[in-house]
């Protein structure tokens, strides 16, 4: 290793006068050294305790001469050095080991001794020049914004951090357009900043990240539904309802108002749902839809001489035996007028009596029922008309065959309503024969068209 006093340069410099020769020494040391004034040589500088943070990473600071070394802080380090050059300290001193030889030549100090200290310097009870710390003593000249930082015989006037020196004064540094220090947003401040995140978000653990905020974990802002996205959160609402104008909430959808055909008859709203109901005389069939009920089957109140007729949406209950005089009942239904009977002559041969139901507001024109003659004879000729119960016209009766005839609704009917129209057949021969046949057809109209 290099003794210090080759390191150090000493410039000596003669000025002649014209009476006496006086030689007068100025000092000039290099780089990482510093004049000793009290030695009369340049010793040198402990960049580890002036040089602010001059190692980083971790690492640990290790005087040398004329410099310094930043070295791990698991190294070993031994310094073999005599005293009058060897680096007067080291920072962060663990694993270092100093070996100074002893110097025969070195004489011991004098306490009596009076020295003359270089500028920055003042003696001390040992009798040597010490450093005086002009930041501890206020005698430096620095500026309110500036900081003061003592250094071996002066000091230096240094800004604070996150300022930059600008002139002779002291400048914020706007950390937010040197790089990214946040992921969102930096909000520069007088001599730091911090960092915000957009909606949605939080500031990690490092002050620097933003983090998703689950709203759904946290306090669940929706009423029903909650489902956390990046950055936000989405509300949705239970079968039934739907989102309001604030998009948090949930309204219950009527949709009852939504359409009118979602229920045959009438629809109910409910809190979240709906029900279809129907009108007496019907039950609800696949939630919408109305089916009647056949009360003759379920509910049969006619007496024992009726018959119960089902119709759309009720029921009526009719003779067993309908015959009236001078017709006699011969099967169900059909009444005959005895030949032997004088009276029977000018009346039709028989009555049959038809029972048949239809819905409210049935399309027209529409084929409803069809006679047909149920004994045929030779040799004659069968016609067909309405004999009564069409005063409004409602019905038309249209010939299909010699022996049978179709019966057309050709006027809307509405109900509850009850119709009874007599379908007469004419039968004549060659020989004069005339014989006549009755169906009285009671038709029964339904409250609804359902």
């Amino acid at each position: 290793m290099l003794s210090a006093m080759f390191l150090a340069a000493l410039i000596l410099i003669t000025v002649h006068s014209q009476e006496t020769e006086e030689t007068i020494t100025y000092t000039q040391c290099t780089d990482g050294y510093e004049w000793d004034p009290v030695r009369q040589r340049c010793k040198d500088i402990d960049e580890c305790e002036i040089v602010p943070d001059a190692c980083k990473g971790g690492m640990k600071c290790v005087n040398h001469y004329g410099g310094y070394l930043c070295l791990p802080r698991t190294a070993q380090i031994i310094v073999n050095e005599r005293e009058e050059a060897a680096p007067e300290s080291t920072s962060g001193r663990n694993n270092v080991i100093r070996r100074t030889p002893a110097d025969p030549h070195r004489a011991p100090p004098n306490p009596t001794h009076q020295i003359q200290c270089a500028a920055g310097y003042e003696q001390s009870e040992h009798n040597v020049c010490q450093d005086i710390d002009e930041c501890a003593t206020g005698t430096h000249n620095c500026r309110a914004d500036q900081v003061c930082v003592n250094l071996r015989g002066s000091f230096s006037c240094q800004c604070p951090p996150g300022y930059q020196k600008r002139g002779e004064q002291c400048v914020d540094i706007d950390e937010c357009t040197l790089r990214p220090y946040c992921h969102h947003r930096c909000v520069n401040t007088p001599g730091s900043y911090y960092c915000q995140c957009n909606a949605g978000f939080q500031l990690a653990s490092n002050n620097h990240t933003c983090v998703d905020i689950n709203e759904c974990d946290a306090n669940n802002p929706c009423a029903q539904q909650c489902y956390n996205i990046l950055g936000s959160f989405i509300c949705q609402c239970n079968p039934g309802f739907e989102l309001s104008s604030d998009r948090i909430n949930c309204e219950d959808t009527d949709e009852c108002r939504t359409s009118s055909y979602i229920c045959q008859y009438q629809c109910v709203n409910e809190p979240g749902k709906f029900s279809c109901v129907c009108p007496e005389g019907y039950q609800v069939v696949g939630g919408r839809t109305c089916h009647d009920i056949n009360e003759c089957e379920t509910t049969n109140e006619c007496r024992e001489d009726e018959i119960c007729w089902n119709y759309h949406g009720g029921f009526r209950c009719y003779p067993r035996n309908p015959c009236q005089e001078p017709y006699v009942l011969t099967s169900e239904n059909r009444c005959v007028c005895p030949v032997s009977n004088a009276i029977c002559r000018e009346l039709p041969y028989s009555v049959v009596y038809k029972y048949m139901s239809i819905r409210s507001d049935r399309t027209v024109p529409s084929d409803i029922f069809q006679i047909q003659a149920t004994t045929i004879y030779p040799n004659t000729i069968n016609t067909f008309r309405i004999k009564s119960g069409n005063e409004n016209g409602e019905f038309y009766l249209r010939q299909t065959s010699a022996v049978s005839a179709m019966l057309v609704l050709v006027k809307s009917l509405s109900g509850p309503r009850e119709h009874i129209v007599d379908l007469e057949m004419l039968t004549v021969n060659s020989l004069n024969y005339r014989t006549s046949s009755v169906l009285r057809l009671t038709i029964i109209v339904g409250p609804y068209a359902f």
